[in-house]
């Protein structure tokens, strides 16, 4: 199945998850969220620096719930990129009965190693908290959706490893999981896990984090991420991994 659709169409959509909430109850909605910064730099026989950012918001209001998330990571090693990527992602939820609710979810993604000049996906579904108790929270969303990869031309000294450039547009699933544990009062867990499935490839993504209370706003956070693509274009590498210590700033909490 093919299914077209343009970036630029994705602002309606935007629009709409940052709007609904505040429509939705005439209490006033707050926000919440953090930001988060991370990298290193280290020298001797090479030299290499990266640096991460990311920024989380969120406000609820009556039964909607919205939801942003973006973030940049960047890295070098001896003066040579090796790393530069773009994320966002947008999510609107709205409560059904008990633990159920529906989703709307739209997420980009720009990776200059990946083979991809960019990847799209807007869709929705059905969720469920597994678990809500006091110390510990988990979610589990899928649905359908439809993806659009950009794939970059590129120019390879052995001319049959060529690659095109072109877009394709095809159905997709998403699945989604979101697991947070409080250890105790200063110390978090959080495993989150995610998957699109379309026609082309899929991809896998997992992170999982420690948080640690430093100030009431401050905290320390030490992460592990996967991604994995099923179908990497020739010449990339089927998985990636990212190890980051950063510190976090809380606010609307």
């Amino acid at each position: 199945m093919t299914i077209t659709f343009s970036t630029p169409a994705l602002w309606p959509a935007l629009i709409s998850l940052t709007l609904l909430p505040g429509l939705a109850s005439a209490e006033p909605a707050k926000w919440s969220g953090e930001g988060v910064a991370g990298g290193g730099f280290s020298a001797g026989n090479t030299e290499t620096a990266d640096l991460g950012l990311a920024l989380q918001l969120a406000r609820e209001s009556g039964p909607w719930a919205v939801e942003f998330n973006a973030s940049a990571d960047f890295s070098e090693t001896d003066g040579v990129q090796t790393e530069n990527r773009l994320f966002f992602d947008a999510s609107l939820d709205r409560q059904l009965f008990n633990r159920a609710f529906l989703f709307g979810s739209v997420n980009w993604d720009q990776d200059a190693f990946s083979g991809f000049s960019s990847r799209t996906f807007i869709g929705g579904g059905l969720g469920y908290e597994l678990v809500d108790a006091a110390q510990t929270k988990w979610s589990v969303r899928a649905g359908p959706g439809v993806k659009q990869d950009r794939i970059r031309a590129q120019t390879r000294p052995d001319p049959s490893q060529n690659v095109a450039g072109r877009t394709v547009d095809s159905f997709s699933i998403i699945g989604r999981s979101d697991l947070r544990h409080a250890v105790n009062d200063g110390v978090t867990l959080t495993n989150d896990s995610s998957g699109v499935w379309a026609e082309t490839s899929t991809q896998f993504r997992n992170e999982s984090a420690l948080t640690a209370a430093l100030t009431d706003a401050l905290s320390a956070r030490v992460s592990f991420e996967v991604r994995y693509d099923t179908d990497p274009p020739i010449g990339t590498k089927s998985t990636d991994t990212v190890t980051r210590f950063s510190i976090v700033y809380g606010f609307g909490k």
